[in-house]
C-alpha cells in the first residue's frame, strides 16, 4: 500500500532541506566591496541591501558583495534599494538622498568566480526596489553594480603590459592620500625620442564608475599590442595610462563623486587636495613645458539614462584655432573607429560655466588652460546601463579609442 505525504508532511520535508542546504551569509570584507544588508530570507533565497558607501565619500550608488551558502542549481534572488541618507557634499542635491536609478542598473553584474564578469538578465523594479535573479554554480555567487575594476586589478594589468611591451615601465603614479599605490602605465618605443608628442589616458577619478576602468583596459591592451598600428604609434609617441585615479575610495567601496573634503574631478586646481591629482598635474606640466602633449583622455560613465558613449569637450571659446582644428580631427576619427557594440553618439557636450560653476577645476578644463594652443583635452563618457556594458563591450570601445588615437597622430598635430 502505497502512503500518499500530506500537506503537512511537505511542509516538513521542505522545512528539513531548507535546514540541510545551510544558511546563506554576505561577506563585504575585501577590496572594493560596499553593501549593507537590509534582510536575508533562506527559503525562498533572498538577501536585501543597500549600497554601503559613506555619502561623505562620495555618491552612494556602488554596491559588491559575495554570498555564501549556496548549492549548484539554487536561485537567488537580490534585492537593491537605495540608501536613505542624505547627500553631503557641495553638488546640488545636497541634503537629499541620490535618486534610486543611480544605484538599480536595469543589469547587474555576476561572477560565479570573483574573476569573469558577465550581466544578469535585466531586473524587475517595483515599489522603489530592484530585484534581480541569478542562478549560483556553486557555493558561493559574486554580485556588483557593475564588473569590478580593483587597485589590485590596476596593478596586474600595468606590470602584465610592461613585461610584454620592450622599452615600456610600469611605474607608481603617487602614494594617494590613504598611503596605497597609484599605479601606472608607460608605453614607448625602444628608441625614446625627448621630441615625442605625449598621450595621457587616465580613468576612474569617480571610483563609482567602474566601466571607466575597463574602457581603459582595452585601451591599454590594443596600444601594448603587437598590432601594427600600435607599434607604430609607440615609436613615435610617449603614452601614459592610469587606470584608477581614486585608488582610496575604489579600495574602500565608496562612491568617490561629490566626496568630502573634494571630488578628484574638481580638484584641478594649483593647490590640489589629491596626491594622484597633483602628480598628473606635475607630469602634463612638464609635457606642456616642452611643447609635447598632444592629447588628454578622461575615462568616465555617465547618468543612467545615456545609452551610448559620448565626449565632453571644452568650451569653443577657450580653445585656440589650432586646438579646435585638432579637436575636430579626433573626433571625426572617433566616431569612425567607436562604432559598436557601444557605438559613439555622433554629437559631443560641452561642460562650461553653464554645466558646473568649477568648471575650470574640471581635470580637461584644466589641461586645455596649461597646454599648448595645439593639445586636444576630452572626457569620454561610457554607458554603463545597456546590454552592451560589459566587460567586452567596455574593452572593445577601449581598443577602437586606442586606434583612433593612432590615426590621430599619424600626423604632427604639433605643427
Amino acid at each position: 500500500m502505497r502512503t500518499v505525504p500530506t500537506t503537512l508532511t511537505l511542509l516538513s520535508l521542505a522545512f528539513l532541506n531548507s535546514f540541510a542546504r545551510g544558511e546563506i551569509s554576505v561577506r563585504t570584507d575585501f577590496e572594493g566591496a560596499s553593501a549593507k544588508v537590509v534582510s536575508i530570507g533562506h527559503a525562498p533565497r533572498t538577501v536585501r541591501i543597500t549600497p554601503g558607501g559613506d555619502p561623505a565619500r562620495g555618491w552612494p550608488c556602488w554596491w559588491y558583495l559575495r554570498i555564501d551558502g549556496l548549492a549548484k542549481g539554487d536561485t537567488l534572488t537580490l534585492e537593491v534599494v537605495p540608501l536613505d541618507a542624505p547627500l553631503v557634499g557641495p553638488g546640488k542635491n545636497r541634503g537629499k538622498p541620490l535618486a534610486a536609478g543611480w544605484c538599480q542598473p536595469a543589469r547587474a553584474a555576476v561572477s560565479h568566480d570573483g574573476k569573469k564578469w558577465q550581466q544578469t538578465e535585466p531586473g524587475r523594479a517595483r515599489e522603489g526596489v530592484m530585484s534581480y535573479k541569478v542562478q549560483a554554480h556553486g557555493e558561493s555567487l559574486w554580485l556588483a553594480w557593475g564588473p569590478p575594476f580593483t587597485p589590485k586589478d590596476s596593478a596586474e594589468l600595468v606590470e602584465s603590459l610592461a613585461k610584454k611591451c620592450r622599452g615600456s615601465e610600469a611605474f607608481e603614479l603617487c602614494q594617494s592620500n590613504g598611503g596605497r599605490p597609484c599605479p601606472a602605465l608607460r608605453l614607448v618605443s625602444e628608441r625614446p625620442s625627448e621630441r615625442r608628442p605625449g598621450v595621457w589616458i587616465q580613468a576612474r577619478q569617480h571610483a563609482w564608475e567602474s566601466g571607466s576602468s575597463w574602457v581603459c583596459r582595452g585601451a591599454a591592451e590594443w596600444l601594448a599590442s603587437d598590432d601594427r598600428r600600435a607599434a607604430a604609434l609607440r615609436e613615435k609617441a610617449e603614452i601614459t595610462i592610469v587606470p584608477i585615479m581614486d585608488i582610496d575610495s575604489t579600495a574602500t567601496g565608496n562612491g568617490g563623486k561629490e566626496c568630502l573634503p573634494q571630488d578628484h574631478n574638481r580638484d584641478w586646481t594649483d593647490r590640489p587636495h589629491h596626491a594622484e591629482v597633483a602628480a598628473a598635474q606635475k607630469h602634463l606640466r612638464q609635457w606642456a613645458d616642452e611643447k609635447r602633449l598632444a592629447l588628454f583622455v578622461d575615462l568616465h560613465n555617465p547618468g543612467p539614462g545615456d545609452m551610448q558613449p559620448f565626449f565632453y569637450c571644452c568650451p569653443d571659446s577657450s580653445l585656440t584655432e589650432a586646438g579646435r582644428t585638432n579637436l575636430d580631427r579626433f573626433l571625426t576619427l572617433c566616431r569612425g573607429e567607436m562604432n559598436g557594440p557601444l557605438a559613439l553618439a555622433d554629437k559631443p557636450r560641452t561642460s562650461g560655466p553653464a554645466y558646473d560653476p568649477l568648471w575650470r577645476q574640471m581635470s580637461k578644463n584644466w589641461v586645455a588652460a596649461h597646454a599648448p594652443p595645439h593639445a586636444v583635452a576630452v572626457t569620454l563618457e561610457s554607458a554603463w546601463n545597456t546590454p552592451d556594458s560589459t566587460t567586452d563591450g567596455y574593452r572593445r570601445l577601449g581598443e577602437q579609442l586606442g586606434q583612433a588615437i593612432a590615426k590621430f597622430l599619424r600626423e604632427d598635430v604639433r605643427k
